[in-house]
């Protein structure tokens, strides 16, 4: 026995002739000859449905990359400058609760600056040091505060800000109940709609799922003029987690 799917298209709906079973049946020959083998082939059809299921969550944790950007005639005046500032930032970060495990080195560069004119050879002006860091927070409150006060340390390039969740399990789960729930009524909807009665499911699979939201612009260096018990705002919003599903449901006859 064979089975294999075959895809229809009825009414705009994706329809799977699906599981054919080939049936052989042996015939005797007059004579004494080799028997002759007949095969009926009978299809079973079914839905090929898909569905998904999305729900809001409000983040509880934040990551912000930042750097240290500085420049100076030699390379190692460059580093050592930078080296000073990022170390008053790293102070500042502890000042502001942030855990050490919690703070991670993302890129460290190093290299000369050019001055160019048209028609001249390029000048060298320079070198450039560059160390990014990368925090997370998981104290949203602590958000605006933790980014007022690494630029006040020493950072001056602020990359981005992205939010998302510790565990992300319950809102998934929770995704894949209502994903699992459309797909059921829809196929109750099809099955209803070609007067069929509704099958078992055949199959099911699974797609999506959560991703970290990736960084967005965060401008969060203030003029130091500005009132000092003033924190950069910072609005957490809320993400959504979508799962998507495709299922295959057996029509009866």
């Amino acid at each position: 026995m064979k089975n294999f799917s075959r895809a229809l298209v009825l009414g705009g709906v994706m329809m799977a002739s699906g599981l054919m079973t080939t049936t052989a049946i042996a015939q005797s020959q007059p004579n004494g000859g080799a028997p002759l083998t007949i095969q009926a082939v009978t299809e079973r059809p079914s839905l090929n449905l898909s569905a998904y299921g999305e729900v809001k969550a409000v983040p509880d944790m934040a990551t912000i990359s930042f750097g240290v950007v500085t420049e100076a005639a030699t390379a190692a005046e460059a580093m050592q400058q930078n080296a000073t500032r990022m170390t008053q930032v790293m102070a500042a970060l502890r000042r502001a609760g942030i855990s050490e495990r919690d703070v991670q080195t993302s890129g460290l560069n190093l290299s000369a600056q050019y001055d160019y004119v048209q028609n001249e050879p390029p000048k060298l002006r320079g070198y450039q040091a560059n160390n990014r860091v990368t925090v997370i927070i998981n104290d949203l409150d602590r958000v605006g505060t933790t980014a007022d006060a690494v630029v006040a340390a020493g950072v001056n390039q602020i990359d981005g800000i992205s939010f998302g969740l510790k565990d992300p399990s319950a809102a998934e789960n929770e995704a894949r109940r209502l994903a699992v729930r459309n797909l059921q009524a829809k196929a109750a909807l099809y099955s209803d709609a070609l007067g069929t009665p509704l099958g078992s499911i055949r199959s099911l699979s699974e797609g999506g799922g959560y991703a970290p939201q990736p960084p967005m612009p965060m401008y969060a260096a203030r003029a130091m003029s500005m009132d000092a018990g003033a924190s950069t705002p910072v609005a957490a919003g809320e993400l959504s987690i979508r799962i998507d599903i495709t299922g295959v449901y057996d029509l009866a006859r």
